[in-house]
């Protein structure tokens, strides 16, 4: 038997002789088996499996699920794998529209035919006998991108769609002793795929693993674990209802409480006093063991389970948990990783590391289920899970929203006959999944719009269950509002957020995505942070999301890259929007995390000089369980460090003095508080850091300074070379030319020969009003409004006037300035003044004047390109992660060094970034310490930024390789560089108090070169 196209492309046709969907329980022979992790009972059929391609329906292989057909001639490929990543078909990458949009007119439910990819797989199986009496064979297949079909033996054994709940078939009676044939067809596109409208790369294939597993005759079906915890938290109840096939009872017992006993109705339950409750602060898992016995009583299979005993819901108009109001800092995640969304469960732990590590909380599964062992690691590791049914019809509700908004075409809507299949979807989540303690939440999909249908999901949610249900689509469809327990929005500014809940009180707020971390972003996310402390039914939101979606490639040269919508020659895609990660593509952290770490630490602290004071934002744990650690210092040298003693409660604040002494000294001091782990965790080592903050003391000197703190008398002024076409300043140890004919300072050459000395300027110093646009800029189109800034940079014109340059001495000091006209901007100025003093100080002042109706500016401050010798950067200011005005709650004071190869952070697409706040000094050297240092006034820090490109290379690479071989450093120091953003990436601007002021403008700054 074959499947027909007509019916790959009937939404009413979504499985043929699947078995019921059940929990994810394994069994096992013996207590052995249990302790190996290994079940007899289970063989993984993961490896290298016969393969062909064809393009579409019409060129697949007819037959080949017949033992007697030849497959010795098709291709090995891996199982599991995606074949676009195997050498077959094209990744793509498409967010919104989908995949076929333009290629072939079809309609809801209606499939591709011309291109429509269709792989089979042959894997011949060797059985040592057949199953014994009442046993039974079944075939798992844990995820199948889009519709499947099974043979064994030449026999049509089923048909599933969902790419992400497993799918199982019964294969006893098609099985013998010796080789047996399995026979597979994975269509990439099907019906079900109109469901499956994600924001992520489009595969196709076996892409999770695949078992052949043995079911005793008395076998357990599915188990369901109930928990209930006494008002009180005293006592908690276990109930649980194990569901068999063939003859037979059970027994449980849990861990260190005893046996259940049957307590009706086919439940086992016992009643834990003084639990030990599961949250993600204390992950407690308690050991339950199940004892499947036959009509004999004999065993033939012991079940372990893993218990959390905690309660969660509404409870007073609030999500708590074991009554504690919670706030979810959390993150949407896609399975996404080297291998696509092949993921391993190595790999997925390496994650949930980083997530704790981070103090992230809570994870959306975007936009599907995910692996089952993901489940069992967030009950170990401690992470509240919002479990998400694998529904998203992003292209059909976006098409209706910028229409005409009519709901008759939503899918799946109120059309009856997508009814079924989406409620089996959501059903073989929930049986799956049912058991993990980490699952807080159901969620009906993702940008799905409304209708009849998702109200049923809920629905059924709750027959099935007591925990609470999520829906956001409904902001644009409300006929349902109780398609969804709590409020859920996407991307809704803080301000509005607050706004709303000044009268929509009837359910708890949550973002279900928010902080769209495109690129360099992040920005401002504080304000979301700070509302969930003062209103309690904010509870958190979801950042979206957590690594970058990309695939390894490499450029002509060889050069490795991580490539995006559109690299592997695919049409439609969508570009570089599959880069929001709070991770890189390869799972490490990107500087983002800095900002995100910060701003979820479970404990804040205020620092004073002589008093801090600690708020406790753990729901169960004391500020006491860390070791509280205080270190002063001043410019890098750490000059004290303590222990502090602290003990504050969940939810409270404490004020404790400062146990080490700010130095009289004048001088620039931080006090920085670190809690610690005090013991190993699963997550990390004790010493690890949980939260810090961090306060500056000014101590200043007196007014009337002692001799001690007189300045140093002034080197004699310099001498003044008035040329031709050039105006020299020197001095014993350095020469400055200014051009005339440039309009700039062109060189600067510093330190003798002897001294090793030299030119330290590449090219003429000149203003700079204009970054390489992030990805937030870009979405709002900012080098179509602000581009003018770009012309300004690039082609200043001096004033020519009878002065020119302007060039003034005093007793102490030459000084030489520039007057500009900005291209594109009529009625702009700007000026450079530059002071040289007697020992070859360069103070210069910027100066911007600017039309009201100016565009908004991009930056302002200078562009300074130094010999590419000077290599290494170091500086006083805020780090050690890049940071901007809107993203640098998680930097601190201190001297960091670093590589200027290595400043331009691993965005998928080269941007503005890189970038430091605070900055009070910071040189570039080259190996031997020669090279140029920076100042800022007093109390007046500068930005910096110091790459091998400017900002037009920058701007002008689509991927890291692209850019050219380094042949310079650029600094650009900055009066200030308009904040990142971080509301979404298609249209919000960066916050206003972010933003540049507008009228004039001045940045001063110094320069001078070290030896």
């Amino acid at each position: 038997m074959t499947i027909d196209i007509s019916r790959i492309a009937d939404p009413t046709f979504f499985a043929d002789n699947r078995l019921p969907a059940h929990s994810d329980h394994l069994w096992y022979a013996d207590a052995a088996e249990v302790e190996a992790g290994e079940s007899s009972f289970q063989v993984c059929l993961d490896g290298v499996w016969k393969f062909f391609y064809a393009k579409n329906p019409s060129q697949a292989p007819q037959g080949f699920w017949d033992p007697e057909h030849d497959v010795a001639d098709w291709d090995d490929i891996r199982v599991p794998a995606h074949i676009q990543l195997q050498g077959y078909d094209l990744p793509q990458y498409a967010n919104v529209q989908y995949p076929w949009d333009g290629r072939e007119q079809v309609e809801p439910g209606q499939v591709p035919t011309a291109y429509n990819p269709v792989a089979s797989y042959v894997r011949d199986i060797d059985l040592d006998q057949a199953p014994a009496d009442g046993e039974r064979l079944v075939l798992r297949l844990e995820g199948a991108e889009s519709a499947v079909v099974v043979w064994v033996n030449g026999a049509y054994v089923g048909y599933s769609l969902d790419s992400f709940t497993p799918s199982e078939f019964d294969l006893t009676a098609h099985l013998r002793p010796g080789s047996n044939r399995l026979a597979l067809q994975v269509y990439k596109w099907s019906s079900g795929s109109w469901l499956e409208d994600q924001d992520f790369y489009r595969f196709s294939g076996l892409f999770r693993s695949v078992y052949l597993r043995r079911l005793p005759a008395t076998h357990l079906e599915d188990l369901r674990v109930g928990v209930e915890v006494a008002p009180d938290l005293t006592s908690a109840t276990v109930r649980v209802r194990p569901r068999l096939s063939g003859e037979g009872s059970v027994r449980a017992r849990l861990e260190g409480v005893g046996e259940l006993e049957p307590i009706g109705d086919g439940e086992l339950g016992v009643t834990v006093a003084g639990p030990r409750l599961w949250s993600a602060e204390d992950p407690y898992l308690y050991d339950l063991s199940l004892e499947v016995l036959d009509a004999s009583g004999r065993r033939t299979e012991l079940v372990p389970q893993k218990v959390g005993l905690r309660r969660f819901g509404i409870e007073d108009g609030v999500l708590r948990v074991n009554g504690e109001r919670i706030v979810f800092r959390g993150v949407n995640r896609h399975e996404f990783g080297l291998d696509g969304r092949v993921m391993t469960r190595e790999r997925t732990e390496a994650d949930l590391v980083a997530l704790k590590r981070a103090n992230i909380n809570a994870v959306r599964t975007s936009h599907y289920p995910n692996n089952s062992f993901f489940y069992e690691l967030c009950d170990a590791y401690g992470l509240y899970v919002i479990d998400e049914t694998n529904l998203e019809t992003h292209g059909v509700w976006d098409h209706i929203v910028r229409t005409d908004h009519d709901v008759s075409r939503a899918l799946p809507g109120d059309r009856p006959q997508w009814r079924e299949a989406v409620l089996d979807r959501a059903r073989s989540m929930y049986e799956r999944d049912k058991n993990h303690p980490c699952v807080v939440m159901w969620s009906c999909g993702n940008e799905s719009f409304g209708g009849s249908t998702i109200a049923a999901m809920a629905e059924l949610f709750r027959s099935l269950d007591s925990r609470p249900v999520h829906y956001e689509g409904i902001v644009e469809d409300p006929r349902h509002p109780e398609s969804s327990d709590v409020v859920s929005r996407m991307y809704t500014p803080a301000a509005t957020v607050e706004q709303m809940l000044r009268t929509e009180r009837d359910k708890p707020f949550i973002l279900c995505e928010f902080a769209h971390a495109m690129g360099n972003s992040f920005g401002a996310v504080d304000r979301y942070m700070d509302l969930a402390e003062r209103d309690p039914l904010f509870q958190g939101g979801f950042i979206w999301d957590f690594a970058d979606q990309a695939i390894a490639l490499r450029a002509p040269d060889g050069t490795p890259y991580w490539g995006y919508g559109g690299d592997c020659g695919e049409a439609p895609h969508d570009g570089d929007f599959c880069g929001n990660g709070i991770f890189y593509a390869d799972h490490t952290p990107s500087p983002k995390i800095q900002e995100v770490r910060h701003l979820f630490r479970p404990l804040a602290t205020r620092v004073g000089a002589q008093e801090l004071e600690v708020t406790n934002r753990f729901l169960f744990t004391s500020s006491a369980e860390l070791d509280c650690i205080v270190t002063l210092a001043r410019e890098g040298r750490e000059l004290a460090s303590a222990r502090l003693d602290t003990d504050v409660a969940p939810g409270t604040s404490a004020t404790y003095p400062v146990p080490l002494t700010v130095p009289a000294t004048p001088g620039e001091y931080t006090l920085t508080v670190s809690f610690r782990l005090r013991h190993d965790e699963a997550w990390a080592p004790a010493g690890h850091e949980v939260a810090g903050d961090q306060g500056v003391v000014l101590v200043e000197a007196p007014r009337s300074a002692p001799a001690a703190f007189a300045a140093p008398a002034p080197e004699p002024r310099p001498e003044l070379v008035e040329g031709l076409h050039n105006v020299g300043v020197r001095g014993q140890r350095f020469e400055v030319l200014f051009s005339r004919v440039t309009g700039a300072l062109v060189s600067y050459r510093f330190g003798r020969t002897s001294e090793g000395g030299g030119e330290l300027l590449c090219a003429p110093v000149r203003p700079c009003f204009w970054h390489a646009p992030t990805a937030n800029e870009r979405g709002y189109g900012s080098p179509f409004e602000e581009g003018a800034w770009s012309l300004a940079t690039r082609y200043p014109r001096v004033v020519m006037g009878p002065e020119y340059p302007q060039v003034r001495q005093d007793e102490e000091s030459v000084t030489v300035t520039f007057d500009y006209e900005l291209a594109g901007l009529p009625g702009a100025r700007a000026s450079m003044s530059y002071r040289v003093t007697g020992e070859g100080t360069i103070e210069v002042t910027q100066v911007l004047d600017r039309p009201e109706d100016a565009p908004d500016l991009p930056e302002f401050g200078s562009i300074l390109e130094v010999p590419v010798e000077l290599d290494r950067l170091t500086w006083y200011g805020e780090g050690p992660e890049e940071c901007y005005v809107d993203r640098r709650g998680g930097a601190r004071l201190d001297v960091y060094r670093a590589r200027v190869a290595d400043q331009l952070p691993g965005y998928l697409t080269p941007q503005e970034s890189g970038s430091r706040t605070g900055v009070r000094w910071a040189e570039v050297t080259d190996v031997r310490g020669r090279g140029l240092r920076l100042e800022c006034d007093p109390g007046r820090p500068m930005e910096l930024s110091v790459l091998p490109w400017t900002p037009f290379e920058v701007e002008e690479a689509r991927h890291a390789f692209e850019l050219p071989s380094p042949v310079r450093t650029v600094l650009r120091p900055a009066l200030m560089r308009r904040g990142v953003g971080g509301d979404q990436s298609w249209g919000a601007r960066t916050h206003p108090e972010y933003c540049l002021p507008a009228g004039r403008l001045e940045f001063r700054y110094s320069v001078r070169g070290v030896l």
